[in-house]
């Protein structure tokens, strides 16, 4: 069992804290039982694992499915893993991954390569532009993942897709949305209106509200920065502006927030529901 914090494995880890250390190695960190266990459901392959003996021990067939898939597994005390953790409460597993060369924005990110790994081609998919909080990405990306999204593209200006916190706040769903580093997004919005996709923006003083649009065809849907919304060059390539209506002199809605909204308005649309009972449009 490692016990010191001096260790040079233990050093190693303790470098993905930051975006620095996550590029340089190309590994990062996969905290808490949660995410271990959506990893190995899609058998996402692992380099290393340290647990805590207790978590070993309350979890076997885990820790065994882990080691099967990884190069190096340790046990580790719980002061140890206290250091290797970014949460203050850590459940008593952490492990490391390599960077999928969706983070590297340099990977072809056009629709035709993207929609081809999924061999189906793309109908409702997410472009965000600087966006900055994690906690809000990987909500974003949670709730795209329950909303049956097919894409999420990022701009390379935004908050690390595999920031710890953008990870957990996914509750596991980073696994099963495909997600892409955008170096130009104007580029690839083009590249989805070549396709015949309509590209959706929200803006504060769009015409039409969200709602009042036709989103059952192929769509793109832009988001922007927290603070101060999309570019005006990406305004500028959207077909569809749409407002979120906000009462009570709001000046806006959390983008995470914003997100849900339009997503499963698309998913009524899609689903053909209407006061709860399905129609045929």
């Amino acid at each position: 069992m490692l016990t010191s914090t001096q260790n040079p494995l233990i050093k190693e880890i303790k470098k993905l804290h930051t975006a620095k250390g996550r590029r340089q190695q190309q590994l990062f960190l996969l905290e808490g039982t949660h995410l271990l266990t959506e990893a190995s459901a899609v058998n996402y392959p692992l380099v290393t694992v340290c647990c805590t003996p207790e978590w070993q021990q309350n979890h076997p067939q885990l820790w065994q499915a882990a080691v099967s898939r990884c190069q190096r597994a340790e046990v580790v005390s719980p002061a140890v893993l206290n250091v290797l953790a970014t949460t203050v409460q850590p459940d008593g597993v952490i492990a490391t991954a390599r960077r999928p060369a969706m983070l590297t924005p340099a990977y072809p990110h056009d629709v035709q390569s993207f929609s081809a790994t999924w061999e189906q081609p793309l109908s409702l998919a997410l472009a965000l532009q600087t966006v900055q909080d994690p906690g809000n990405l990987g909500t974003i990306i949670r709730t795209a993942a329950a909303a049956g999204v097919d894409g999420l593209w990022l701009s390379e200006d935004s908050v690390d897709l595999d920031h710890p916190k953008v990870l957990r706040s996914t509750a596991g769903q980073w696994f099963r949305l495909p997600l892409a580093v955008s170096s130009d997004l104007s580029e690839l919005v083009c590249q989805f209106k070549t396709q015949g996709i309509q590209v959706v923006a929200t803006l504060p003083d769009a015409a039409l509200s969200y709602w009042e649009i036709d989103l059952k065809a192929p769509t793109l849907i832009l988001l922007g920065n927290e603070a101060a919304g999309l570019s005006a060059d990406l305004v500028t390539l959207a077909d569809r502006p749409v407002k979120i209506p906000l009462f009570r002199e709001v000046e806006s809605l959390n983008v995470a927030i914003a997100a849900a909204l339009i997503l499963y308005e698309a998913q009524r649309q899609r689903l053909g529901i209407r006061d709860n009972k399905l129609f045929q449009s």
